[in-house]
């Protein structure tokens, strides 16, 4: 199988869970990082899926790497090669896809809740999965774009997810690891401190029940990646 191809945008926010799902099912995936300065690839079909991470600039940015991932994002969808965005690369997606990015009401930094939409295609993705507690490190988020559904919401963000047939762009960051949080708050202390918003915690917060609630997490990404997976392109 051709590789996964992940797109990192900032070096402190690598694919963390999500790679250790791929390794633990066998599947082949390389990092493209556009932080150091490596080429966005030209060709789709040199991948078997597309996955973007998080980042903490906007795609609303001049950043000379954006146009050409939104061309490349608009490019797998046309040849259906499956893309998964967390965060920043939902966001992307969505900007790619004909969606608005723009200011959150709220920043949400630190664990809160992430409710499932009631329609057929949030529960074919998240199966029985409830409410479930997610991860997030946010001040903008995304529209759904057209022909997308939107799947998941929580109390300070409308849009949590949306699905346009086999790609899926989050909001939230279902990828989280322990070392993941631990660098995002210690290299974003000032941005805690410096926040009033009611959707941000402050690490001790974060601290709290922490392994409970990466394992519970680790169970609703492992859903969503499984069914991801299923779309792969093959050959």
């Amino acid at each position: 199988m051709k590789p996964i191809a992940i797109f990192r945008h900032a070096r402190s926010e690598g694919p963390g869970y999500f790679a250790t799902y791929l390794e633990r099912k066998a599947l082949p995936w390389t990092l493209i990082a556009m932080d150091t300065g490596e080429p966005v690839p030209k060709n789709v079909r040199e991948f078997s899926g597309i996955a973007f991470m998080g980042g903490p600039m906007s795609v609303n940015d001049p950043l000379p790497w954006i146009p050409p991932l939104l061309e490349l994002i608009r490019e797998a969808v046309r040849k259906d090669v499956p893309v998964i965005g967390h965060c920043l690369g939902g966001q992307l997606m969505s900007k790619a896809l004909g969606g608005i990015v723009s200011a959150n009401p709220v920043k949400e930094i630190g664990w809160g809740e992430v409710r499932i939409s009631d329609n057929a295609l949030a529960r074919a993705w998240f199966g029985g999965i409830e409410p479930f507690t997610s991860f997030h490190w946010h001040g903008e988020t995304f529209t759904i774009p057209p022909g997308g559904t939107r799947i998941a919401a929580s109390a300070y963000c409308a849009n949590q997810g949306f699905v346009v047939g086999k790609h899926l762009g989050l909001q939230c960051h279902v990828e989280m690891t322990a070392e993941l949080i631990r660098s995002w708050y210690t290299g974003g202390r000032q941005e805690i401190d410096e926040s009033d918003s009611p959707g941000v915690q402050a690490p001790e917060q974060m601290e709290v029940d922490m392994e409970v609630r990466l394992t519970n997490l680790n169970h609703v990404a492992d859903r969503l990646y499984d069914r991801w997976i299923t779309g792969l392109a093959k050959g």
